[in-house]
C-alpha cells in the first residue's frame, strides 16, 4: 500500500509508503489520507495524529507530476482533480482539531510541505531540507504555500522565487516548522507518542526531545532580503540582487534568473494576493484557479521534462525573458477557467492550538 493508516494506542498514524519515489503523492494517496484524517478526527479514542514518510530520504517530495507529463493530451485536464482534492486536504489539515504531529525529516518539497507545514506540531531534524521548488518546473508554490510564504515575508519571497531549500533553523524562522529534534531521536519520539493518554501528553514528549535550533543561514541575510524583495515586480527584485553584488546576492540572482519567467511572475502575483488574503482557503482557491490555467502553458511540461523525465536540467522556457511575459498573460492565468473549485469542509470542533500558544 502506498499509504498506511493505523492506530497505536490513542495515536492515529499515517505513513506515506512510496520510498522508491520519495513518497510522492498520488490522487489515491490523497484520498486515503483524507479518509484516515477524517476517521481520526471523529474518533474520541484518538488523542493525536502522527504523519511520517517511509524510508530514510525524506517525508515527501511533492505530488507525482510525472503522472501529469505522461497523461495523454486529452486527459491532462484530469490533473485538476488531483489539485482540487489535495488542496481540500491541505485545508483540512490546517484546521485539524487535535495535535497533528508531522516528522519533516530529510527532503520535504511541494506537496510534502502541504501535508506538513499546515499542521500544528511540525518537527524538523538536522537532515531536513524544506523547499517549494515549483518555479524550477514552470509552476508556482501551491498547496497553500502562498499563504505560508507571504507570512514569512522576505524569507518567504526569496524561498518562493529562488526555489532554494531551507534547513531546520530557517524553516522554523520562516514559520514552516516548530521544533528541532536530532534525527537519532525520531524513533524514541515516535515510541513516546505511541504511549500518550491525553492530547497534552504530546507536547510533554516533544519538549523532552526538543533542541535549540540556533540561527539559520537566511536569517543572517534578513535585512538584504527585506530590501531586495520589497519591490513588486520580479524584474526589480532580480535587479536589486544583481546591484547588491555580494556572494549571496549574486547567487540569488543566478538562481532566480534560471527559473521560468512565466512561473516567476505568476508566483509574485499570487504572493501579493496572499499577503492581503483573509485566510488559507482564499489562497488555495487562488492557487487552484492558476494551476488549472498552467495546464495550458508550455513551461510546466518543459520544466517537468528537464527536471524529472530527461533530467538534463536544461529547460527551454517560452517566453525565455521576464520582459516578454505580459501582464495580460499573468492575469489570464490568475483568472482560471471553469473547473469546479475546491470545497472546504470545516471541523465541528475548534482546531488544537499551535505549538507555543
Amino acid at each position: 500500500m502506498d499509504l498506511i493508516a493505523s492506530r497505536e494506542g490513542r495515536l492515529g498514524r499515517v505513513i506515506l509508503n512510496r520510498p522508491q519515489a520519495l513518497n510522492t503523492l498520488t490522487l489515491t494517496m490523497v484520498r486515503e489520507f483524507r479518509r484516515a484524517l477524517d476517521a481520526f478526527g471523529s474518533d474520541e479514542s484518538i488523542c493525536a495524529v502522527l504523519v511520517t514518510g517511509a524510508g530514510d530520504r525524506g517525508l515527501c517530495a511533492g505530488g507525482d507530476v510525472r503522472i501529469l507529463y505522461e497523461l495523454e493530451a486529452s486527459q491532462k485536464r484530469r490533473f485538476a482533480d488531483f489539485w482540487r482534492e489535495e488542496y481540500e486536504l491541505n485545508a483540512r489539515i490546517a484546521s485539524f482539531p487535535k495535535p497533528y504531529v508531522v516528522i519533516m525529516d530529510g527532503i520535504v518539497m511541494g506537496g510534502g510541505v502541504g501535508i506538513s507545514a499546515h499542521g500544528n506540531r511540525r518537527i524538523v531534524t538536522e537532515r531536513s531540507r524544506i523547499a517549494m521548488p515549483e518555479v524550477g518546473i514552470g509552476f508556482f508554490p501551491d498547496v497553500g504555500a502562498t499563504w505560508l510564504l507571504s507570512r514569512a515575508r522576505e524569507i518567504g519571497a526569496y524561498l518562493a522565487l529562488s526555489a532554494t531549500s531551507a534547513a531546520a533553523a530557517d524553516a522554523i524562522e520562516a514559520g514552516l516548522a516548530d521544533v528541532l529534534i536530532h534525527a537519532e531521536d525520531v524513533k524514541p519520539l515516535i515510541g513516546s507518542l505511541a504511549t500518550i493518554a491525553t492530547a497534552e501528553d504530546v507536547d510533554a514528549g516533544l519538549r523532552r526531545f526538543a533542541r535549540p535550533p540556533g540561527s539559520g543561514r537566511l536569517a543572517l541575510h534578513r535585512r538584504l532580503l527585506s530590501e531586495t524583495t520589497a519591490h513588486e515586480k520580479v524584474e526589480d527584485i532580480l535587479a536589486a540582487f544583481e546591484r547588491e553584488g555580494s556572494e549571496f546576492s549574486t547567487l540569488a540572482a543566478k538562481e532566480i534568473g534560471a527559473k521560468s519567467p512565466t512561473a516567476l511572475k505568476v508566483t509574485r502575483a499570487l504572493l501579493l494576493r496572499a499577503a492581503a488574503a483573509p485566510d488559507l482557503e482564499t489562497c488555495l482557491t487562488n492557487e487552484f484557479r492558476a494551476a488549472c490555467r498552467m495546464l495550458d502553458t508550455h513551461d510546466l511540461y518543459e520544466g517537468v521534462r528537464a527536471a524529472i523525465i530527461d533530467k538534463d536540467r536544461r529547460p527551454k522556457w517560452s517566453p525565455d525573458r521576464l520582459d516578454a511575459v505580459s501582464d495580460e498573460s499573468v492575469q489570464s492565468i490568475l483568472a482560471g477557467d471553469d473547473a469546479p473549485r475546491p470545497i472546504f469542509k470545516s471541523w465541528d470542533s475548534s482546531p488544537y492550538s499551535r505549538w507555543g500558544n
